[in-house]
């Protein structure tokens, strides 16, 4: 009931006043929705687990579909896709504008998951970007929508395809818009059985047929497509089917290459500037992972708690004798003293309290050699800050970049 609870108490009554009333619920009791919100959430919370078992799961479900929408990603997916923005714009509470959505727009609302689906894994291990033909027009039209359906039918052996195609955009740097047009698949999998409950309470096989999701993205400003799916072979796949039935093209196999990061400067004290409009209190170094040159199979791993009294870079210069005032190794005795690399780097960057007060927030980065980045895990807002100042402290590199792949 926990995940209930929560749903209930997030929500404005009159919004669940719509969903329990609309929605053909049967074993709820009668609900005085005219009472003040306080007199009607916490006996609506035990009615609701007075119903029927079906039912009761039914609440927990939609429950949990509005709630992965309600924080800041899936504020920004719903604003990609929602229709009625007149609307949607003026309600308050992100449960509020969550539900309402999944209530009065359910078609936008399931294109809003299918946004955040592809966002979450964007540079990902289930991710690719294949350079294709720019300024190209996505084709919507049934006969194309037909061959692109058929293509991956006979692909992956399966009598079900579900497509979505439409249009959306996403932020990037200085608040900018990329405008994209974004392609849903969803292909049922073969059969599989696994163990379940009866109505009886017996323990038995039950056959299924899984459901897979992959997602395209075609950005005709720079000509990448973006792909989301399961392993590689289905991404080409899926990618060529698209160029060829949605875009009236050849697909020539030119991967987008992986990001690169160089944390070199971090072998020494390093200034990381800052602009003042951004709040930034100030940024520090809490993890060095630390390789010595020759020496692949072996790490060291330095972290500066709270409170230390040393910086990071005075901790190595004394645990591992780094020549912090010069290369990044000590220099006496070149060819029996270790020459060491930053193979990862955890820091974290303090901002200034609000206007209401309080605690300012803190925003952690972690970066791994030569690819790796926490920046994908983060909320728009955190990736555009973080971007900005990785590419500014010259840890993130733009040679591997196109358009807006900077992630």
């Amino acid at each position: 009931m926990t995940a209930i609870a929560a749903f209930l108490r997030k929500t404005p009554v009159t919004r669940l006043q719509d969903y329990f009333t609309g929605s053909g619920f049967t074993s709820l009791p009668p609900v005085d929705w005219t009472k003040p919100e306080s007199e009607v959430v916490e006996p609506l919370i035990k009615a609701v687990d007075a119903m029927t078992d079906d039912e009761k799961q039914r609440v927990v479900m939609n429950a949990g579909q509005v709630a992965a929408l309600a924080d800041e990603p899936g504020q920004n997916a719903l604003q990609n896709v929602v229709i009625d923005r007149t609307v949607f714009d003026t309600l308050e509470g992100a449960n509020n504008r969550s539900l309402w959505v999944f209530l009065n727009e359910p078609d936008q609302f399931r294109k809003a998951e299918e946004v955040r689906y592809n966002d979450e894994r964007r540079r990902g291990r289930s991710w690719n970007g294949f350079e294709v033909e720019k300024g190209r027009a996505v084709r919507r039209d049934a006969v194309s929508v037909a061959a692109f359906t058929k293509a991956i039918r006979d692909r992956f052996a399966t009598p079900h395809v579900h497509v979505d195609v439409f249009d959306r955009h996403r932020v990037i740097l200085d608040d900018q818009e990329c405008d994209l047009v974004q392609v849903a698949v969803y292909r049922e999998g073969r059969p599989e059985d696994m163990l379940g409950f009866d109505a009886n309470s017996t323990l038995s096989r039950r056959i299924v047929k899984p459901v897979f999701e992959a997602a395209l993205t075609y950005e005709a400003e720079t000509g990448v497509i973006e792909v989301v799916a399961n392993t590689l072979e289905d991404r080409k796949d899926l990618t060529s089917f698209m160029a060829r039935d949605l875009l009236g093209i050849n697909f020539q196999e030119k991967h987008i290459p992986l990001r690169e990061y160089n944390l070199s400067m971090l072998l020494k004290p390093f200034d990381f500037a800052t602009d003042p409009e951004d709040g930034i209190m100030g940024v520090t170094v809490k993890e060095l992972r630390f390789m010595e040159v020759g020496e692949r199979n072996e790490r060291i791993t330095l972290e500066s708690m709270s409170g230390a009294d040393r910086s990071i870079w005075e901790m190595a210069e004394r645990r591992i004798g780094l020549d912090i005032g010069g290369t990044g190794h000590v220099l006496p005795v070149a060819t029996e003293v270790p020459e060491w690399v930053i193979t990862r780097a955890r820091f974290t960057i303090k901002f200034h309290p609000g206007a209401s007060g309080g605690r300012g927030k803190s925003l952690t980065l972690t970066v791994t050699m030569p690819h790796g980045c926490s920046l994908k895990d983060m909320t728009p807002h955190e990736r555009l800050i973080g971007e900005k100042y990785l590419r500014r402290w010259g840890i993130l590199t733009d040679t591997a970049d196109i358009g807006d792949l900077i992630e």
